[in-house]
């Protein structure tokens, strides 16, 4: 676990590791969220990048009649 330093201007270093780890790059939004007493941060990634991530998904699932 890596421990970080706000600076006077409220800003912190993400470390080198989770940036590198979550393709994190240079001026790219992060959404922040307060979550049950904490800070949580989770990258904002284009919509095209998301193409294809359920390439392989099994759709055989059985559907109510009405649904059909």
């Amino acid at each position: 676990m890596d421990t970080v330093k706000v600076s006077p201007k409220y800003q912190i270093v993400i470390p080198s590791k989770i940036r590198e780890r979550l393709g994190i790059l240079p001026g790219q939004r992060v959404r922040v969220i307060l979550y049950d007493n904490r800070i949580e941060m989770v990258p904002i990634r284009p919509v095209g990048a998301a193409r294809g991530f359920l390439k392989g998904i099994d759709t055989s699932v059985e559907r109510e009649p009405e649904r059909v």
